[in-house]
């Protein structure tokens, strides 16, 4: 698979699922993309890893269904510690149902599961192209 030229230059990317067969695949689909994953298992780990490499990340791609803290909390909180961070959304459900449960705050972008390697790929260069938040 050619690497997105977006993506080509690397970057960090904090991938938060408790799924763990998807966070693996998402990470390796990065991987083939040019960028470097770190994966967290739930919204605490994401958030105890935000804390230490906030400046390094360039992207979180998280999960919206998630157990101890969903991802509508641990995105709230990601933007108490970083209020421009830059978040993908990835959920089975629609994007508008997803979305709405976001308010004033929307996250940077969203993916709907099941994806495919290049749309992961495609959504993620959109954003990180994208003007910050």
């Amino acid at each position: 698979m050619a690497v997105n030229p977006g993506t080509a230059g690397g970057g960090l990317v904090l991938v938060v699922d408790d799924d763990d067969m998807v966070r693996l695949l998402a990470g390796r689909a990065l991987e083939r993309g040019g960028l470097t994953p770190i994966l967290a298992r739930n919204g605490r780990e994401a958030l105890d890893i935000y804390r230490a490499q906030a400046c390094e990340i360039a992207l979180v791609l998280m999960d919206m269904t998630m157990p101890e803290m969903d991802g509508e909390e641990t995105f709230r909180a990601l933007r108490a510690i970083d209020p421009g961070v830059r978040v993908v959304v990835s959920s089975g459900y629609s994007e508008q149902d997803t979305t709405a449960r976001f308010a004033e705050a929307c996250p940077a972008g969203y993916i709907q599961k099941p994806y495919r390697i290049d749309e992961l790929l495609a959504k993620v260069d959109a954003v990180m192209r994208s003007a910050p938040a």
